[in-house]
């Protein structure tokens, strides 16, 4: 069985082997054994998918209630995981610290931390308490038997911050506290991304899925980016799917969805083999 300080160095490889990679997002067991089996070689988890097959809207998820979904994420198969931290359940640089602490107890091999405070009257920590709270992230993380991969996030333009600048000062400040990947999270436009690659000496991530992005991974990869995620999308993708067939159901009466769901059979057969290659001895 892979370990973790393997996993961790495996996950590290990635990011310096000079190859990008699309790292997906799964919300669930079921989720992450599917992704693992269509063959990609790590996952990150979604703070957004995970609350929405709670019932929840992003970021109503508590720390507790985050880290037994790390556990089980991280324990569903072999592969690397990297979790999405949301701002480090906690405005101090000490929240952020152990978050890291807590997420590498329970399995994963990487987290990114966020400076979006999730208040509507200063949406994004100021500046100065931004890094310091990325370099306490930076300090637990090396503190670990392992090399976890810790990300830092600028999330200016999700909040309605479309400030390029402002966004790479903080990537930069985040990369000089130490800082393995950033995260420019919401860039859409070509332009945009090659200004953060090009501003950057450490891999960056870019966030796809979102609406309006069309850049394909060839593109992206063109650009220098290190590594690409999807974030919510495929929780919402599967949601959006759920929620046509109930419309269809209840306006029409019909039954036309089913002509898009994967079968019993193929779907019991993956889940047997996916249960079966991950099967924890004993």
């Amino acid at each position: 069985m892979t370990t973790q300080s393997e996993k961790a160095q495996l996950f590290r490889s990635y990011h310096t082997a000079g190859e990008a990679f699309i790292i997906p997002n799964p919300w669930d067991i079921g989720s992450a054994r599917l992704l693992a089996l269509a063959g990609f070689k790590a996952l990150a988890t979604s703070s957004a998918g995970y609350a929405f097959s709670r019932g929840l809207p992003d970021n109503a998820i508590g720390r507790a209630q985050m880290m037994v979904h790390l556990g089980e994420i991280a324990g569903a198969t072999a592969l690397p995981v990297s979790a999405d931290l949301e701002n480090g359940f906690g405005d101090a640089p000490e929240d952020c610290a152990e978050t890291i602490a807590q997420a590498a107890a329970a399995g994963v091999v990487g987290g990114s931390i966020e400076d979006a405070t999730g208040r509507a009257d200063e949406p994004v920590y100021p500046f100065e308490a931004a890094v310091e709270r990325v370099r306490a992230a930076v300090v637990a993380a090396r503190a670990l038997p392992f090399p976890f991969t810790l990300t830092a996030r600028s999330e200016n333009y999700l909040v309605g911050r479309p400030d390029l600048d402002d966004t790479i000062r903080r990537l930069q400040a985040y990369q000089q506290a130490g800082a393995d990947v950033l995260y420019a999270a919401g860039v859409k436009t070509r332009d945009e991304i090659a200004a953060v690659v090009g501003a950057l000496e450490r891999p960056v991530n870019v966030l796809m899925g979102l609406q309006g992005v069309v850049l394909s991974f060839d593109e992206l990869r063109a650009l220098g980016v290190r590594r690409v995620s999807v974030g919510g999308s495929l929780a919402r993708a599967a949601l959006g799917a759920f929620l046509r067939a109930a419309h269809e159901m209840r306006d029409h009466g019909t039954f036309n969805y089913t002509k898009d769901a994967v079968s019993g059979n193929e779907i019991n057969q993956l889940f047997s083999t996916a249960a079966q290659k991950w099967q924890k001895p004993g």
